[in-house]
């Protein structure tokens, strides 16, 4: 009897471990951030003041399906109130679609949570993703900034 508990006991701490370790192994941090510029927005944005500028943060923990995005963003200088800011697919130079939206009507300093899938995590990894922040003067963006995600 008592070798049967020492071996359901090894066999529980076993399992427990593998477990552990495969639940680790799964679950990658990364930490994500941009500095926004009017220099960056594609196309070129008109008319905004010399010290538009921003800052995007975040970090996200991946999982079977994708990841929780926890992320702040900042701003300052801007030709007017922020109408909406995203993250869209796009290498330096070029416009993409939305992948993400953050908030509209936005505020400096604002925080939140999106949900994101493989596919926003592998274009926020290849730098193939940015933030930008759009106004009612510049609705197709103001200022902007290219994602860059380490562990």
């Amino acid at each position: 009897m008592k070798k049967l508990l020492a071996a359901l006991v090894l066999g529980a701490v076993a399992a427990l471990a593998v477990t552990a370790f495969a639940l680790g192994a799964a679950r990658d941090t990364y930490m994500v951030g941009a500095k926004l510029t009017a220099k960056a927005e594609v196309p070129a944005a008109a008319g905004v003041p010399a010290a538009a500028k921003g800052a995007f943060t975040g970090d996200y923990v991946e999982n079977a399906k994708g990841a929780v995005l926890k992320w702040r963003l900042s701003f300052s200088g801007l030709s007017g109130s922020a109408t909406a800011a995203h993250i869209h697919m796009g290498k330096p130079g070029v416009a993409g679609a939305v992948l993400v939206p953050l908030c509209g009507p936005c505020k400096s300093g604002q925080s939140g949570k999106a949900t994101v899938s493989k596919a926003v995590i592998s274009a926020l990894e290849a730098g193939t993703a940015y933030v930008n922040v759009h106004t009612a003067k510049n609705a197709a963006g103001e200022i902007r900034g290219q994602i860059k995600a380490s562990k």
